[in-house]
């Protein structure tokens, strides 16, 4: 059985209840379909202002972007290993998604909103996972992997 844990924070406040069953929906069927267990994620919804400032202090590009991924099992140089009881779910870590350049998307690619949310919630879970788009490779793989989540979930893009 898969349990997964997110903590929604709408610093925005227009999301709707529909929306966050939505992404937690998808991300649990992700989640059971990548099998994992038990996890917990955060995923904040800001404007465009908020993430143009994470992006550019985090990522080196003063610009908004529609979804940053903070993943905590991701290991860079002289980090010490995060060591957790066998018990303890693991802590997957943040998913921040612009609500404006969602809505900015799903109108520039004719889908709903919904669909741009659960797009973009998804790739930041996948991103939290490990997966990522550096290489041609890696973005095949990525992107290919999204879509059959995104299909088996019922999420079109209409």
């Amino acid at each position: 059985m898969t349990t997964l844990h997110l903590d929604f924070i709408d610093e925005t406040e227009l999301l709707s209840e529909e929306d966050e069953k939505l992404i937690s929906d998808l991300l649990s069927f992700a989640a059971k379909e990548e099998g994992i267990k038990e996890a917990e994620c955060s995923i904040s919804f800001v404007n465009n202002e908020q993430i143009r400032v994470i992006n550019r202090d985090f990522r080196g590009k003063d610009k908004p972007t529609d979804v940053i991924s903070f993943a905590l099992e991701e290991m860079t140089e002289d980090e010490i290993d995060i060591i957790s009881a066998a018990d303890m779910p693991r802590v997957l870590g943040d998913i921040i998604i612009s609500v404006e350049k969602a809505k900015e998307q799903a109108e520039d690619y004719g889908h709903s909103f919904s669909r741009e949310l659960g797009f973009l919630a998804l790739h930041g879970f996948l991103h939290l996972l490990g997966y990522d788009h550096m290489t041609e490779q890696d973005e095949v793989a990525m992107f290919g992997r999204q879509d059959e989540l995104l299909k088996g979930f019922g999420l079109s893009r209409t």
